[in-house]
């Protein structure tokens, strides 16, 4: 929790404990805060890392670009963290907004009721893609115990015809894994987990979020779309209008519009099956002052993918474009090979292998914790969801007429 999250939920906490009904001054001055935090949280993602080099500090070694590549990277597996931090702060501080020290009965009431549905029924379609999140790093993982046994190979001294060959196999291997597959991406599970119960037919929103949910399952379909999954998370996202733009509608919106950007980057990022059209962005109007850093991200997002997905990219995580980049280098520099090789070469495939062996450190570092952070996501997601239903229920417990 960060420091001024932990100061604005105290604040709520402690103004809305001390007055039985908030004045709508009040309720302002909180919703201008909320979004305040959204935009300095997402501006930060935008923003270079502190560590970038100028070019003037470029390093000449190809071995110390790997070390000199910012923690930070845009896109890298550090950076999706710091994204699945921002979406636990705002989740926090969304729930505390439309939630703590509130009559129940004003979520209610017609329009709030109808939104906070479709918003729940979103959220389930968000469970949906962190399942798919999880099998997507377990295929990053596979790379990168791929690329270990390059590395291992060509580290080998002196450098023999054997090792050669073990290298090339993990190599193509790796080149294959880092190619999109159209058909499943790579994936040989032909099975579904749901994250909640059986689907059911009309007026199934608040019957499906009651039903039990399962944790993380690892398979999905070989006919499940996360482009398809996405596009249905925008249906009847709207931004609100008139007096509906200064009400809990607004809040509403804007962490349904967060909720889609972050599965949108992760499944960018990340191995997902079928992605036809991502470079597609979801509309954000431009007038809310919130939301020009959500655009930003989308643009500089999509425009990496649309250059990308021609190519059949596996995904835009930083660590996995460098893993490609070296990958072809390194396979070259394999279907070239003869002995006695030359000390310049020998030196340059060195380098290259070392940087190999950085990047795969990092992953072996960050993506466990990564995976730990989806699901963790995933089950605040889930919390989310009941907490906003325990209200409504209460809220109709109210109402109801005594017999």
């Amino acid at each position: 929790m960060t420091e001024y999250q932990g100061s604005f939920l105290g604040r709520i906490s402690i103004r809305r404990n001390q007055v039985m009904s908030m004045d709508h001054e009040q309720e302002l001055e909180d919703l201008e805060l909320f979004q305040k935090h959204v935009a300095d949280r997402f501006a930060d993602l935008l923003s270079p890392p502190l560590a970038a080099l100028s070019e003037s500090e470029t390093p000449n070694s190809a071995s110390s670009m790997a070390a000199a590549m910012p923690i930070d990277q845009f896109l890298s597996i550090s950076w999706l963290r710091k994204m699945l931090d921002v979406y636990l702060c705002c989740e926090a501080e969304f729930k505390a907004v439309l939630l703590m020290g509130r009559d129940p009965s004003q979520i209610s009431k017609p329009p709030l009721d109808r939104l906070i549905l479709e918003m729940l029924d979103r959220a389930v379609k968000a469970l949906d893609i962190c399942n798919a999140i999880t099998n997507g790093v377990e295929s990053v993982r596979h790379c990168q115990r791929l690329a270990e046994i390059a590395v291992a190979s060509l580290k080998q001294k002196p450098l023999g015809e054997g090792q050669v060959r073990r290298a090339k196999k993990a190599l193509h291997s790796l080149m294959n894994a880092l190619v999109d597959d159209k058909d499943g991406n790579n994936s040989k599970s032909t099975e579904r987990t749901w994250s909640f119960g059986r689907r059911g037919g009309g007026g199934a929103n608040k019957d499906r979020a009651n039903a039990p949910f399962r944790t993380l399952p690892t398979t999905v379909a070989k006919n499940w779309s996360a482009s398809k999954q996405l596009q249905a998370m925008t249906t009847n996202l709207v931004a609100p209008r008139g007096a509906d733009s200064t009400g809990l509608a607004l809040p509403l919106y804007m962490m349904s519009s967060v909720l889609v950007l972050v599965s949108w980057v992760l499944v960018v990022a990340i191995p997902c099956q079928e992605r036809t059209g991502l470079a597609t962005h979801f509309p954000v109007p431009k007038q809310f002052h919130w939301a020009a850093s959500l655009i930003g991200l989308q643009e500089k997002i999509g425009e990496e993918w649309k250059k990308k997905e021609k190519k059949g990219t596996a995904g835009l995580m930083e660590e996995m474009q460098m893993l490609e980049k070296l990958g072809q280098t390194l396979i070259d520099f394999i279907d070239s090979f003869q002995f006695p090789v030359e000390d310049g070469r020998i030196e340059e495939v060195e380098a290259q292998v070392a940087e190999m062996a950085e990047i795969c450190r990092r992953m072996e570092e960050g993506l466990v914790p990564l995976q730990m952070q989806v699901r963790e996501v995933f089950h605040r997601i889930v919390r989310g969801r009941a907490e906003i239903l325990d209200a409504l229920d209460h809220a109709a417990k109210v109402s109801a007429p005594v017999m």
